[in-house]
């Protein structure tokens, strides 16, 4: 016998797991690309999901884009009064 028989098994497996990370990573970039595109969405994401929307802002500023965080806060204050 060549092939051992979990084999075929662990390729099935390996391919999930790589499917899945492609997934992650393709829908990571989604998310980040909406939030780039649309304040609305960046206000729904701070209202929902406040950590994932300190992420996108920590990772502009870590690439050297800064104040994306202060204009959309003057854009939401302005829309309270």
């Amino acid at each position: 016998m060549s092939h051992k028989p979990l084999e075929p098994l662990a390729k099935k497996l390996m391919k999930g797991v790589i499917v899945l990370e492609l997934l992650g990573v393709f829908g990571a970039f989604g998310l980040f690309h909406t939030m780039d595109n649309s304040q609305d969405f960046r206000n729904t994401m701070k209202r929902r999901f406040p950590s994932i929307l300190e992420v996108y802002y920590k990772s502009n500023e870590w690439g050297g884009v800064y104040g994306i965080r202060e204009r959309d806060q003057e854009a939401w204050s302005a829309k309270r009064d």
